[in-house]
């Protein structure tokens, strides 16, 4: 089994209630996200004949670490404080064997881990693991005023909503294969071939 994230980005207003319910749970300190929700924009205008249109598209996308099936962060992390766990996939961090080298940080194409200077090492979103070992949802999905969050099996969330990993402003998934589903607002699917940072 492979835990991921479904995301309905066509519908999301950008309200930031999964961050900011990420983050209290968290407990992370100024300017330490798990959860960002990110606002990108593209086009400008385009000339059809004699007429100039616009072809903006603008939208939300919430992102925390999408435990990837071939994590970048993981390769990455010369002590093996960053793992992925066989049995759900979820990519998890042992602060003890963590030496705050930052390797991770700099490898993840989705600014997933992030570097606590308090303490000189990393940390990153665990899906809420314990919530989800007792049965409940990560509390990102619940904080969502309108359920545009699922979580779970990432074939059953592929099976139930469909989505897709190639979102322009997203890296391309073919470098880490992100468990991570998106149902992206038109204009927002990007080329399997560039048009992606990093």
């Amino acid at each position: 089994m492979q835990y991921g994230f479904f995301i309905d980005a066509k519908y999301c207003a950008g309200c930031k209630t999964c961050q900011v319910a990420c983050k209290d749970r968290s407990d992370l300190a100024v300017g330490q996200l798990f959860r960002k929700v990110h606002n990108y924009e593209d086009g400008g205008w385009v000339k059809r004949g004699e007429a100039w249109i616009s072809n903006v598209t603008s939208y939300w996308l919430t992102i925390s670490c999408n435990h990837c099936a071939n994590p970048a962060c993981v390769k990455a992390c010369p002590t093996g404080a960053m793992y992925k766990r066989t049995e759900d996939g979820l990519v998890l961090h042992n602060a003890a064997d963590c030496v705050g080298c930052q390797s991770c940080v700099w490898a993840c194409p989705y600014d997933a881990p992030q570097y606590n200077p308090a303490v000189g090492k990393v940390h990153k979103c665990d899906g809420c693991i314990d919530r989800v070992q007792a049965g409940l949802r990560p509390v990102c999905v619940d904080a969502c005023p309108y359920q545009l969050i699922d979580f779970g099996d990432i074939e059953e969330l592929r099976a139930k909503h469909g989505g897709t990993a190639y979102v322009k402003g997203l890296a391309d998934p073919n470098r880490t294969t992100p468990s991570l589903l998106v149902n992206p607002p038109t204009g927002a699917i990007s080329s399997p071939i560039g048009g992606n940072r990093k």
